[in-house]
């Protein structure tokens, strides 16, 4: 039996300003089976705040299953997510060198470390 922990994860990632109305709105109505696959994950808690001097994109997530590189190759399988996946990268710039878009060899959203928590 695999024992469940929770793991807090902060991702940045750059927002094209022509995009920023269109990034927006696709949010606003997030696809109910893109959803449903981040659930399925182990994905909770999921928010994304922008910064706009920046463009920059801030995503907090909770992960709440116990393999997380297995849940994240499932996400990336999943067929709805990978069309949602082929909207928002066009919308996007990765700050990983040779990212070439989500779910690819290379992260598209950069890991940030954490380097302060207060429980």
């Amino acid at each position: 039996m695999s024992i469940t922990h929770t793991q807090r994860i902060c991702q940045i990632i750059k927002l094209k300003p022509e995009a920023e109305a269109e990034y927006r709105d696709l949010h606003a109505h997030a696809w109910p089976g893109v959803l449903a696959a981040l659930q399925r994950h182990g994905i909770a808690d999921y928010s994304i705040h922008y910064y706009p001097p920046l463009h920059l994109l801030i995503s907090n997530f909770k992960y709440t299953g116990s393999d997380y590189e297995a849940d994240m190759k499932a996400i990336g399988e999943d067929e709805e997510t990978r069309r949602w996946w082929k909207l928002t990268d066009g919308m996007q710039e990765s700050f990983n060198e040779g990212a070439q878009g989500s779910g690819g060899d290379v992260s598209w959203w950069k890991d940030l470390e954490e380097v302060f928590r207060m429980v």
